[in-house]
């Protein structure tokens, strides 16, 4: 067991996760602050009482590095497989696509125009459940449970058979997680799913069939998150806290581009990457990558 507490709270929608992804494409920068005079970095030297909420918050990371290790480990055959059908995709001339309502749409966005990352990865939005974009925040909840939208979306977008969509949802009950992996299927994608398997075995599919976003997979990358989304419980906090599904998803994503870029280096073909615009010369790369790759890049259009 972590030091947290999980909660075991039934989520309505995926829209319940937190926000705690990056989705701009500057590569991360150094935040770090030099070690006060006790070692800490980033800390005065105080030695006094330690600040309310100062242990809630290592609890927090203590729980997301446990969900990190599990899903390293556990995970480990399947982000292979996940990164070996990108690369093939890419190298077969396919497209790929990556798709996640409410804040499932976060991990989806920071693989997306992302500095470091794979410049063919293409969002395929979904107006109105793409984050928190519209208002009220409650619609795009409603859009997850809408029947036949995926379906429009997917037949208005550039996808293919033998196109790739990663479908991104936590829960994986709603209509629009599991019809989009559906359609994207029958009109011949591959489809790799990220979804916590838990929430098949604890909760109600919300899609008249029954079934759920692992059921539609040709892969399926387990988030190992309980049933919530919550890590941690403290007297005084009447409901459960702190999400990390977004920190441990976007992981993943990341790890799944790692392991498609290192297949596509291992075949001799270099990975079309993105570099920092704020790099000398950042701008310059990319604008040959987007190119030489300009029919399978739609984010510029």
């Amino acid at each position: 067991m972590c030091a947290a507490t999980r909660a075991a709270t039934t989520a309505g929608t995926d829209s319940g996760t937190d926000a705690g992804t990056d989705a701009g494409t500057d590569a991360g920068t150094d935040v770090s602050e030099p070690a006060g005079p006790n070692g800490a970095a980033g800390t005065t030297g105080s030695t006094g009482p330690e600040p309310a909420g100062a242990a809630l918050a290592g609890q927090f990371f203590d729980a997301a590095i446990e969900l990190l290790t599990t899903v390293r480990d556990e995970e480990a055959e399947h982000v292979a497989a996940a990164g070996a059908l990108l690369a093939d995709t890419v190298a077969e001339g396919g497209r790929l696509f990556v798709f996640g309502a409410g804040h499932s749409s976060l991990p989806a966005q920071d693989v997306v125009y992302r500095a470091g990352g794979l410049a063919l990865m293409n969002l395929l939005a979904v107006p109105g459940a793409v984050g928190v974009s519209v208002m009220p925040a409650t619609l795009g909840s409603a859009l997850e449970r809408v029947d036949g939208l995926a379906g429009a979306v997917l037949d208005t977008s550039p996808a293919r058979p033998g196109d790739v969509l990663v479908v991104i949802s936590l829960s994986g009950r709603n209509s629009l997680p599991v019809e989009m992996a559906q359609n994207a299927r029958a009109l011949g994608l591959k489809v790799i799913g990220v979804t916590s398997v838990a929430y098949a075995a604890e909760t109600k599919s919300r899609h008249v069939s029954g079934t759920y976003l692992k059921d539609h997979c040709d892969i399926v990358l387990d988030t190992k998150i309980a049933l919530g989304d919550a890590e941690l419980t403290a007297e005084g906090i009447s409901a459960p806290f702190a999400p990390a599904s977004t920190v441990v998803t976007s992981a993943l994503m990341q790890a799944v581009m790692a392991a498609a870029a290192g297949n596509l280096a291992a075949r001799g073909i270099d990975p079309p990457m993105l570099r920092s615009g704020n790099v000398d010369g950042g701008h310059e790369w990319n604008g040959r990558i987007m190119t030489e790759y300009g029919d399978r890049i739609f984010y510029r259009h």
